[in-house]
């Protein structure tokens, strides 16, 4: 995997560098400022990149929304010394594939890599077609009670980052779903909702226009059999209750796992 490394601080820059290269990460760059981040990811074509979010000239998170909006396939492990929830839930809603808070240990930045790694794995199996036709992954779920047979369950998806959208369409479709639609804010949602009557449908507390509890309720009366799944970076208690009073079946933490989501997508069917 090709990594750049964006950090301010010069040993952090050569720990990650020495770290990563150990692990059989090929470095391909490292950088000490925002300003020629995205030049710098065209250049080189990175799929992972390590990100600092305080940096000389532009932040990590402007940079981050950047990234996830113009290169989605790209995995950005986001990292801060802030102290808080707000960032990390920040970073998580913009996309980041995966959080490091400082200082951390070598395990920490291995073990994080390995999730970012084995989830966009995942969620792209045609990327490893050799692997995928020798060991192929059985379905989480099965067709619904009543439903025609060999017919799928669908789902949609309700998210303002295309990255985001990107990762839970690969892992709905390897486990078993068909993504009939993809959207990105409240309104789009309610509108797929309608016309589609999916299974399942993963909405976004945060979006534009509309966001995922505005448009909850409109969902559920619009689409009553559809069983909907907030996806947020957000797990405060007062966001979980307001989204189950409003007909949420459960939610999805950001960054997005693909274990979590399989262990939840088979609780939901079997319920």
């Amino acid at each position: 995997m090709r990594v750049l490394i964006v950090d301010d601080n010069a040993l952090m820059r050569d720990l990650l560098s020495a770290l990563l290269s150990s692990q059989g990460y090929e470095v391909v760059g490292a950088l000490e400022d925002g300003n020629g981040v995205m030049e710098t990811v065209r250049k080189l074509s990175p799929q992972i990149i390590c990100l600092d979010y305080l940096l000389p000239g532009r932040d990590g998170l402007d940079i981050l929304r950047e990234i996830n909006s113009d290169h989605p396939e790209i995995d950005v492990l986001f990292i801060t010394a802030t102290e808080g929830q707000s960032i990390e839930t920040q970073a998580a809603d913009a996309g980041a594939a995966g959080f490091l808070r400082k200082p951390f240990g070598q395990k920490q930045v291995i073990d994080e890599l390995q999730q970012v790694c084995e989830t966009r794995r995942r969620a792209s199996p045609e990327s490893q077609p050799e692997a995928a036709a020798k060991s192929p992954a059985p379905p989480a779920v099965s067709r619904q009670p009543g439903s025609p047979p060999g017919r799928l369950p669908t789902a949609v998806i309700a998210d303002d980052n295309s990255a985001i959208r990107l990762l839970l369409k690969g892992l709905l479709t390897e486990l078993g779903l068909q993504v009939v639609s993809q959207v990105a804010n409240g309104e789009e949602a309610i509108r797929a909702a309608t016309n589609y009557q999916p299974t399942v449908l993963f909405l976004d507390v945060n979006m534009p226009i509309l966001g995922g509890l505005e448009a909850l309720p409109r969902i559920v009366e619009a689409s009553p059999n559809t069983s909907v799944v907030m996806v947020t970076g957000d797990t405060s208690r007062t966001i979980v209750q307001q989204a189950a009073g409003l007909g949420a079946r459960g939610y999805v933490v950001k960054p997005v796992r693909p274990a979590y989501v399989e262990k939840f997508l088979k609780q939901l069917f079997n319920a």
